[in-house]
């Protein structure tokens, strides 16, 4: 112990110079020398150095100039408050507030640091180095004080740890002995400290990391595995990724055997099996998971973590995302193909989508394919892109596809929720994916994104320079001092039918090969330019399970019908397109390229409706999906889908507050507690119940002006021994048994509230309290209206 101590503080006084650009979700480079433990599996593409692409003018260089604003505005300090005070160090800021207030404090930190080593390493900018370098200082000195290894500002953290250590396992899923996912925050900070290293070449902070790692190591060292298994139902992060590049960085394989304690057997041993387990679960609870077993297979060629990645990738890309590319209903998965009852302001959780694009960078390395990239170009166009305001740089949790939806942004220091710390990466990284360099020595073009790559070991450079999508030309221009033979592959976008390539004015018989890419090999000359015309159509997607609603897209990017700042009339109802065309081509009108506006005058009911990229939105009303009819349809199903609209927009209207059971955040945000308490899942939902008495309690919003409706959500079965009293505020409302609902089916069971229970009232305290010898529950939901 002495020994470590004395060697932190001598790193303590090291300095931080900046060095190669590395990945933390580390996709192999070519000859990376700074990598000990190299590949066993046959790498066909590397990726290269953020410092090595220069982002030229477009909107991704100005969402990543907007972040990057955002991240100076950040105060170090503040983020670093609780981490000094829980070593007994005195804080030099106050805490932020948000989710760093609450149980998941620190985890913003470890993205922030990730995010400006990133923009560091590809800009150059010393005042996100001087950030960086101060930061794994303060961390460093936390080491210190702690004299464990361990860093972190969790609530209760010290008595977290000290019950896991001793076998003491409890957890429901994003609870770990009363604290809130904790390893998720220890990957945050740990991936944050990697990325230090990685990208601005911190000796010390990777001496922090494996600081935090050996006590990771000493923590778990004496649970079984039945005890770890227990341990990895709360949700872990990407802890094992990490170990497993930090095993890649030192050649240490105590570090990749520690990964393989954060194997979660439930979820990945079908999925190794091709078994589609997902459906329920929570989405960003496992990506990062499959990442892990990406990174596992190209250092050990492990062929079970192979088909984990790729069976996985390829469910949910097929099965369970949306048009945008993103994935997940209020956070969670459904059926298989089972989308189109699924478009609420909770749809798409933007983490996912962060690390799903950290997933396919692993596979393309593995096996390059445009059709790898093309999910990477749709998710990156029309989530990523989508989720931040491009004026404030703020940042969506949800990116919301309900048909005339709204996003919600963060706010600059009172958020700090998941979404904002992978949003701080997210948008100062586009750089990292237009290129890969393939294992034979050509070039990958993905992405159509304005740039510069700087080849240092070719003596060549490119510059892209692209409008795309208002308009249909790329032009590659090689600079190079003397001829480079090479292949350059260019990769035919799926929207795209009738590319045409052209070398310095002359036309190139080329046609995509299996990888569906297109490949010009010549010997290069400076100044030699290539054009790539990508003809753009207006193109659908239809939901799964209904080809009548659709998404429109324009080339890459799909466009939102604006439907005002107000939301829509439910009388009204959202606008739907009628149309006896079948080619969507037809459906709209351009009307202003430069903006890439479009009218669907004629076609689109009750009222007419401009459309425009997705991405481009900011804080109006918006549809991304369209109900399809032709006039012969539509003039039969109109008076059906009016009435069946207007109720439910009705009822959404007079929503005061709706709870949903067992979800990470809603219950937080309802300040849920109970006694004897137990969650589940059945029938794609959450549930709560008791056990052994106990109760359920939550606070719901309401109407002081109005009469109230309580409604829960109940499942019909035998449900023998379980009669409650509903109580509000102390004051028993109705009784309930659940027994008399027979059916195999969802009960929405309504309650009204006498005025006088919450007249003045902004909110009450729901309380279901079981009768002797029998449970609350199983409630599925709660929602409180107004008469």
């Amino acid at each position: 112990m002495k020994k470590w101590l004395k060697l932190n503080i001598f790193i303590l006084s090291g300095c931080i110079t900046a060095s190669s650009v590395l990945a933390q979700s580390y996709v192999p480079e070519w000859k990376d020398k700074r990598i000990v433990t190299m590949s066993r599996t046959e790498i066909k593409a590397y990726t290269f150095n953020l410092k090595d692409v220069k982002l030229l003018n477009s909107p991704f260089k100005q969402a990543m100039e907007v972040d990057a604003a955002y991240l100076l505005s950040i105060e170090p300090d503040r983020l670093l408050s609780g981490f000094r005070a829980h070593s007994g160090l005195k804080p030099k800021g106050k805490m932020y507030e948000g989710w760093e207030s609450s149980g998941l404090a620190g985890h913003t930190l470890g993205h922030y640091l990730s995010a400006i080593s990133m923009h560091y390493a590809a800009t150059r900018d010393p005042e996100f180095l001087k950030r960086v370098n101060y930061i794994v200082k303060e961390l460093g000195e936390c080491q210190v004080a702690r004299k464990t290894g361990y860093v972190g500002a969790i609530p209760k953290e010290d008595t977290v740890w000290a019950e896991v250590a001793k076998g003491d396992i409890r957890s429901r899923g994003f609870d770990l002995n009363g604290g809130w996912s904790p390893w998720y925050t220890v990957h945050k900070v740990m991936a944050g400290l990697l990325d230090a290293f990685l990208y601005c070449n911190s000796t010390q902070a990777l001496h922090v990391c494996k600081g935090m790692a050996d006590w990771t190591g000493e923590t778990l060292k004496n649970l079984d595995d039945e005890k770890l298994q227990k341990m990895l139902l709360c949700e872990y992060g990407g802890m094992a990724e990490t170990l497993v590049n930090l095993y890649a960085i030192n050649g240490n394989k105590k570090y990749l055997d520690l990964s393989y304690k954060f194997y979660d057997k439930r979820i990945l041993d079908p999925l190794a099996n091709q078994q589609d387990i997902l459906p329920g679960k929570h989405s960003n609870t496992q990506i990062p998971k499959i990442i892990a077993s990406a990174r596992r297979y190209e250092l050990n060629g492990d062929k079970k973590d192979k088909a984990i990645a790729e069976f996985f990738w390829e469910t949910i890309v097929n099965n369970h995302s949306y048009a945008t590319g993103g994935n997940s209903n209020y956070e969670y998965l459904s059926e298989p193909n089972k989308l189109n009852d699924k478009l609420t302001e909770n749809t798409t959780e933007t983490c996912n989508t962060y690390n799903m694009l950290k997933l396919t960078r692993h596979l393309f390395a593995l096996e390059p394919s445009a059709k790898l990239m093309d999910y990477y170009e749709k998710a990156l166009y029309n989530h990523i892109l989508a989720s931040q305001n491009h004026e404030t740089g703020m940042m969506c949790y949800f990116v919301p596809l309900r048909m005339g939806g709204k996003k919600e942004y963060s706010s600059p220091f009172d958020t700090f929720t998941c979404c904002v710390g992978s949003g701080m990466e997210n948008h100062v990284k586009y750089n990292e994916s237009i290129y890969f360099r393939g294992a034979d020595g050509s070039l990958y073009v993905n992405l159509f994104i304005p740039s510069v790559l700087n080849w240092k070991e070719k003596g060549l450079s490119i510059t892209q320079e692209s409008n795309l999508p208002q308009s249909d030309k790329t032009t590659l221009t090689v600079t190079t001092l003397k001829p480079v033979a090479m292949a350059i592959r260019v990769r035919k976008p799926k929207w795209a039918d009738n590319t045409t390539v052209g070398v310095n004015g002359k036309k190139q018989q080329v046609t995509a090969d299996a990888q569906g890419y297109l490949v010009i090999n010549r010997k290069w000359k400076n100044n030699d330019k290539i054009e790539f015309i990508m003809p753009e159509n207006i193109h659908t997607e239809a939901m799964p399970d209904n080809a009548n609603r659709r998404a429109v897209f324009y080339g890459p990017v799909l466009l939102a019908g604006i439907l005002g700042n107000a939301e829509p009339d439910p009388l009204k109802g959202v606008p739907v397109i009628v149309t006896s065309e079948t080619d969507p081509n037809k459906w709209l009108k351009m009307v202003d390229k430069k903006q890439l506006s479009f009218d669907a005058t004629g076609i689109a009911k009750p009222t007419d409706v401009k459309l425009i990229p997705f991405n481009q939105t900011k804080n109006e009303y918006y549809s991304v999906y369209w109900d399809v009819f032709t006039p012969q349809s539509w003039a039969v199903q109109q008076k059906t889908y009016d009435e069946q609209r207007k109720k439910l927009q009705e009822l959404e209207a007079r929503t005061t507050d709706i709870l949903r059971i067992g979800e990470m955040q809603p219950e937080r945000d309802h300040n849920f507690t109970g006694e004897n308490a137990i969650t589940g899942e059945d029938h794609q939902k959450k549930w709560r119940s008791t056990e052994n008495g106990g109760y359920l309690q939550y606070e719901m919003k309401v109407d002081a002006n109005s009469q109230n409706t309580l409604i829960n959500t109940y499942w019909g079965m035998d449900n023998r021994g379980r009669t409650f009293d509903i109580m509000i505020d102390g004051i028993k409302l109705s009784t309930e048994d659940l027994n008399q609902y027979k059916e195999s089916r969802f009960y929405d069971i309504s309650y009204v509230v006498p005025i006088e229970l919450t007249k003045g009232k902004q909110k009450v305290t729901v309380k279901l309290l079981p009768k002797k010898d029998n449970s609350a529950g199983p409630v599925y939901g709660c929602r409180v209206v107004k008469n």
